[in-house]
């Protein structure tokens, strides 16, 4: 898999983050990302996930490691560490894409699930705050990848998926694919 955009959730307490990092990895698998590194205590998140993505499409990777600090030290790219702390998204958000997905270099965005140690503001080549208020780890991702791929990512096709959601005004609609693709063509698209 070519990892483009990769987001790394650093800590998780069980009980406590189950559902958050859970969302964080199903918020990188929607909106872009590539793969998803979780903490390695975070197995019930991954195992979820990875069903996500066998049911509703990839390409996406999750991976459990134990070595975040070490990971994010070495990585071999461009690091984006969202924190409330942070430069703000719109003032930064042009050149991160630039140093980035434009220049085709990797993207590490770290997600804080507990405490920060220090060194990864230093290890940062950008720390961005979305909105410089307390809010969800989840949101500041989300708007964070949304101003990255500039909306695209919102028009992407799912590989291998099992089942597809049909936009409708209301209700629930999910169907195999091929009876998607039998829609779409029956609609002209």
């Amino acid at each position: 898999m070519n990892d483009k955009v990769v987001v790394l959730r650093y800590g998780h307490r069980p009980g406590r983050d189950d559902r958050m990092t859970t969302h964080v990895g199903l918020t990188a698998r929607a909106l872009g990302a590539d793969r998803v590194i979780l903490p390695d205590n975070a197995g019930q998140s991954a195992e979820t996930i990875r069903d996500i993505t066998d049911r509703f499409g990839g390409p996406f990777a999750v991976e459990l490691r134990d070595d975040q600090r070490a990971f994010t030290r070495n990585w071999e790219g461009t690091v984006v560490h969202l924190t409330m702390y942070g430069e703000r998204v719109q003032d930064v958000e042009a050149d991160v894409r630039a140093d980035s997905v434009e220049s085709d270099t990797p993207l590490l965005v770290v997600v804080g699930g507990e405490k920060v140690p220090f060194d990864f503001y230093e290890e940062a080549d950008y720390n961005v705050g979305v909105t410089n208020q307390p809010h969800s780890e989840v949101a500041g991702l989300a708007v964070f990848l949304d101003r990255l791929f500039e909306g695209t990512e919102l028009e992407r096709e799912w590989e291998d998926a099992d089942r597809r959601v049909i936009p409708q005004e209301t209700g629930k609609r999910v169907v195999d694919p091929d009876e998607a693709d039998a829609e779409r063509v029956g609609d002209g698209k």
